[in-house]
């Protein structure tokens, strides 16, 4: 038998009572003993639902975690074969087993260079980027002794460089000379950078005809794997040109890093406008399938090359001439036509 609740006495409101406009939270509601209405619940039933990116997310932590799994179980299945084989060097006392154990030893010193080697590429391509912001932020805030301590900091970096040792004195000849907020940038740039930005130009030139001619007169699977082969040597001379000079991990990284910037500045789509406006859209279709292969990959690889050196170089263009993509594109396909011709 159930009992009835008691009735609730009358109460009086105020017309500026919050509670008669404003619907309360499901919380206050369980907190007053009373149940949750309809859109609460239905609110509650909302936020407790999953989203896609919720599980895009909880299949991504599922296939990060088999990976590292299958990652440490190959490390430890090699870290086992490579101590049994140790174990059985040391066991044996003739020539086989010495032998064995200098060669374990000597590739274990390789593997610890090769590590050393890339950590040292690390710190280079994020010593150039750190110096890239603090010269970009003494040139926004306009501040002196910022921008003389970046100069100087380039100065430090290219000094002791056969290549750059008369930039360098040119620098500290004029140095003192200067006064105006910006000009010493502007005069490291000038006397240290622009040799430099030749030099990459060239290196950029180079590779981007290697690709050119290759590609058209390769099968496609060669022209393709050489195109990989030289951007990442491209991208390694010209990161060594500048002083980052990355291992094989870091030139990996850096070639993210311009595809980044290449696909921010929509590169792609402007090579192509570029090829059209060089050579015009009635050639471009008369090309053969060869020449126009040959064509868009040189342009892509000088673009590449341009987008590397924007992102290496330690200064932002300030009054030199900045390295474009359609002051390079005669010469990239003058041996195309030469040799068709």
């Amino acid at each position: 038998m159930s009992t009835a609740s008691p009735p609730r006495n009358p109460q009086i409101f105020s017309p500026d009572d919050k509670h008669l406009t404003e619907e309360p939270l499901p919380a206050e509601l369980a907190a007053n003993g009373q149940p949750p209405t309809v859109n609460a619940a239905a609110a509650e039933e909302g936020m407790a639902r999953p989203t896609l990116a919720d599980l895009g997310a909880r299949s991504w932590r599922w296939g990060a975690l088999f990976v590292c799994a299958v990652a440490g179980a190959t490390a430890l299945t090699t870290t086992a074969w490579i101590m049994r084989l140790l174990a059985a060097a040391l066991a044996r006392d003739d020539w086989l087993g010495w032998s064995t154990l200098t060669l374990l030893l000597v590739a274990a010193f390789a593997a610890l260079m090769l590590v050393l080697r890339e950590l040292v590429g690390f710190a280079r391509l994020a010593r150039l980027n750190r110096l890239r912001g603090e010269v970009e932020a003494a040139l926004m805030h306009a501040d002196a002794k910022r921008e003389r301590q970046a100069a100087f900091r380039i100065v430090r970096l290219y000094r002791g460089r056969p290549d750059a040792a008369w930039g360098v004195r040119r620098f500290g000849e004029h140095a003192r000379d200067v006064r105006d907020a910006g000009e010493l940038l502007a005069l490291a740039e000038r006397e240290i950078l622009v040799p430099l930005d030749a030099e990459a130009r060239r290196l950029v030139l180079i590779s981007a005809k290697r690709v050119a001619t290759v590609t058209a007169l390769s099968p496609m699977l060669i022209a393709v794997s050489y195109v990989l082969i030289e951007c990442l040597r491209m991208l390694r001379a010209l990161a060594t040109l500048y002083g980052g000079r990355p291992g094989l991990v870091g030139g990996m990284r850096l070639a993210r890093m311009v595809v980044t910037h290449i696909v921010a500045t929509g590169g792609l789509a402007m090579t192509d406008d570029l090829i059209g406006q060089f050579l015009g859209q009635d050639l471009l279709r008369r090309l053969s399938r060869r020449l126009g292969e040959g064509a868009f990959n040189g342009a892509l690889t000088a673009r590449v090359g341009v987008a590397a050196v924007a992102v290496i170089r330690p200064l932002p263009y300030l009054a030199a001439k900045p390295l474009r993509v359609r002051d390079l594109l005669g010469e990239v396909l003058k041996p195309l036509f030469a040799r068709k011709s």
